[in-house]
């Protein structure tokens, strides 16, 4: 016997127990009762409804449904296992980026220091090249000048030796001897 049904004889049983009780020895008799009437109602539509097979598909329908939360549960287990993975990818991916942009600062770092070095290499390296030709330039006028002056000296020197022979000489002699003189001190002087 079904569940329902042997409900359904309990309650009868207890029913009629609970009529026969509160009807005791009455004038109308036990069929003018209304609560008996009751009681046959819902012991048939009882029946009625277990014939029928309403509590199997009760039943059937109960485990669908809980067949169904079970499903989401497990599928919102799936999915928070899933989004916990997600989120230690990205944690993780935000270590790696956190550590590339690190690695990348301390390149730029030693990039940056380089770089100042080969700077102030180059930068030393030019002003001892313009020092250097400013040297060599000024030496140049210095040569350059004292040879200025060696030649003025020694045309200057030329022309007081012809005057002093011109002084001491005839006039023949002095201008072959003027010659050869100069000719010889702007020898010298070159």
């Amino acid at each position: 016997m079904t569940a329902i049904a042997s409900l359904a004889a309990d309650a009868a049983a207890r029913a009629s127990d609970v009529v026969y009780v509160a009807a005791g020895p009455s004038e109308g008799g036990v069929l003018q009762d209304t609560s008996l009437w009751v009681l046959l109602a819902f012991l048939a539509a009882a029946a009625l409804l277990a014939r029928a097979g309403v509590h199997k598909a009760m039943s059937q329908g109960l485990d669908k449904r809980a067949r169904g939360i079970a499903d989401e549960i497990n599928e919102a287990r799936k999915m928070r296992e899933e989004a916990q993975e997600l989120l230690a990818a990205y944690q993780r991916r935000q270590r790696e980026a956190e550590e590339e942009a690190a690695a990348i600062i301390e390149q730029a770092k030693k990039d940056a220091k380089r770089m100042a070095a080969e700077a102030h290499e180059k930068i030393q390296a030019q002003t001892e090249r313009r020092a250097k030709a400013a040297e060599d330039k000024i030496a140049r006028a210095e040569a350059q000048a004292l040879a200025e002056v060696r030649s003025q000296a020694a045309d200057l020197a030329a022309a007081a030796a012809g005057e002093i022979i011109r002084e001491r000489m005839d006039a023949g002699a002095q201008a072959a001897f003027i010659d050869k003189a100069i000719a010889g001190i702007r020898q010298q002087a070159n």
